[in-house]
């Protein structure tokens, strides 16, 4: 029973991932109309959840192999996301344009990452000491 829940996390991050990865790339690479659809996307943004989900996909592997380095993707992302929000703000306050959505997607994503770090030290990296 205690590796179901690492498996599920990893499924999940595996899902997170891939979506991220699809967005971002269809965004950065002009693909599928995306880009035209996003309307006023902030290309450092795009950019860190591109990376970020390549991260995501390394730690979801992490969580199914049960490996204690899965928390160092995570906080590589966290702290690309958490940078990338700063750079938002200083292009909101600089004038730039940008949708209100993407504040609340950033705050979500920088959440959930932080979520899914914390779960990895918790389940595997503070029980494989």
């Amino acid at each position: 029973m205690k590796s179901v829940l690492p498996v599920s996390l990893a499924v999940l991050l595996t899902a997170f991932g891939l979506l991220t990865l699809f967005l971002s790339s269809s965004v950065i690479f002009d693909l599928f109309g995306i880009r035209a659809k996003e309307g006023n996307y902030v290309l450092l943004v795009v950019w860190a959840n591109f990376l970020s989900s390549i991260l995501y996909l390394v730690a979801a592997y992490g969580f199914v192999k049960s490996r204690k380095w899965t928390i160092k993707p995570l906080g590589i992302s966290a702290i690309i996301l958490v940078l990338a929000f700063a750079g938002l703000l200083i292009h909101i306050n600089s004038g730039g344009i940008y949708e209100t959505k993407t504040v609340g997607a950033m705050l979500f994503r920088i959440v959930v990452t932080a979520v899914f770090a914390a779960l990895a030290y918790v389940l595997i990296s503070k029980n494989n000491k």
